[in-house]
């Protein structure tokens, strides 16, 4: 079968496929459903589930019980043919709060399934998907899978039954196992899927040609990756979705900024705090000595200028 090239509209005119609306857009439309079956495929063949083949996408909302609760909406949510729920999330940054916001999420769209009148026996599997764009674990694995276990025997709890998996794929690791040359994009499905998601960097405002090279070669063998490249091209010229990712991507820009900010105060904060501390370790050394060699409370303090009570309890050895 005959392919056009991938290359349509110049490259730096592509969205950032990792920017959580863009995503959305390529992977969360019903109109895409193929592209997001055979991605979700790539990335749950591993854990030897039964294979996607059909899917229903879901909006929902996590609202609080109570007001002061998080509002949350899921970035994509889907319901398979078996009935499972897949909630895929794109994370840009690490806020420090990854596994609990994640331990939440998952717990949420799994309790709600539970509708009045229905027994616990009911519940289906549900799975959690991360994508981040940053390292999270010190394992050298990108995609890491996770389940519950017992300590020692390491056996699964209810594996006939397992109702929580979660996926965390790291795109910063993914990105430098491929350029060591340690991947076979050719034989790995999701090592494609995941070079899309790689190939622009809209903070960094860069797109990578070496990948954009290899997704040429690896189009002409994968109609669906052809089909996903096309539609992100499409959805890279619609004005109504140029102006929306501009507008996303102005508020992840300014939000981490705010956050790059507030860690540097901390560490700026915490060193100044530290820098005080020795100061005062280092005037109690030498009231210690002081108090050595018989000198008085007022001599000590005039020198280090330490609290009375303090001198006080260093000459009762406190």
């Amino acid at each position: 079968m005959n392919r056009k090239a991938l290359k349509r509209i110049p490259l730096n005119k592509l969205i950032d496929l990792k920017i959580d609306l863009a995503f959305k857009q390529l992977f969360g439309n019903d109109k895409n459903k193929e592209i997001t079956i055979v991605f979700l495929n790539a990335i749950l063949q591993k854990t030897g589930r039964n294979t996607i083949k059909e899917v229903l996408f879901i909006n929902k909302e996590l609202s609080g019980e109570h007001l002061e609760d998080k509002e949350s909406r899921l970035d994509i949510i889907v319901r398979t043919q078996d009935g499972e729920l897949i909630n895929i999330e794109m994370q840009l940054s690490n806020e420090n709060d990854m596994m609990k916001r994640t331990l939440y999420y998952w717990s949420r769209l799994f309790v709600d399934q539970l509708s009045r009148g229905k027994s616990y026996h009911t519940l289906l599997p549900t799975i959690t998907i991360n994508i981040c764009n940053f390292t999270f674990f010190k394992t050298i694995h990108y995609h890491s899978t996770y389940h519950l276990f017992e300590n020692q025997s390491l056996q699964r709890l209810a594996p006939q039954d397992d109702v929580l998996e979660i996926h965390f794929i790291e795109m910063t690791k993914f990105l430098q196992t491929w350029r060591k040359e340690q991947l076979n994009s050719l034989d790995d499905i999701l090592a494609r899927w995941l070079l899309l998601l790689g190939m622009v960097d809209a903070r960094k405002q860069k797109v990578y040609d070496d990948i954009y090279n290899e997704l040429e070669v690896l189009a002409l063998k994968d109609e669906r990756l052809q089909q996903a490249f096309d539609t992100w091209q499409e959805l890279s010229q619609n004005p109504d979705t140029i102006i929306a990712y501009h507008s996303r991507l102005k508020t992840i820009i300014d939000e981490e900024a705010k956050l790059d900010y507030a860690r540097h105060q901390g560490i700026e904060e915490g060193i100044q705090k530290g820098i005080q501390e020795g100061l005062v370790q280092q005037n109690k050394q030498i009231a210690q000595k002081m108090i050595a060699k018989g000198k008085s409370d007022e001599e000590i303090q005039d020198l280090t200028e330490l609290p009375l009570e303090e001198i006080q309890r260093l000459r009762l050895g406190n």
